[in-house]
């Protein structure tokens, strides 16, 4: 079984806002996953990105993939991954 972190869309139309979970890649972009480590909101000014970097750590240690938008998201809380 492949993890990867990844988001998960969530809101109303036209008023996205994102999850940061660890799910199978094998699921639904917003179906089962197995733990939530972030939250991303785009529609706030400066846009709120909240991530549990030690969950994500331990997660990668675990051999999670993250997915390109998220590995942007924490390269811009300053972290490299």
């Amino acid at each position: 079984m492949a993890v990867k972190i990844r988001l998960s869309r969530k809101g109303s139309k036209k008023q996205p806002y994102y999850r940061v979970v660890v799910a199978d890649e094998r699921s639904s972009r917003d179906g089962k996953f197995i733990e939530v480590v972030g939250i991303y909101n785009p529609m706030v000014e400066p846009n709120e990105i909240i991530l549990k970097k030690e969950k994500i750590d331990e997660w990668i240690g675990k051999g999670a993939i993250l997915s390109t938008t998220v590995k942007s998201l924490y390269k811009k809380q300053g972290v490299s991954a």
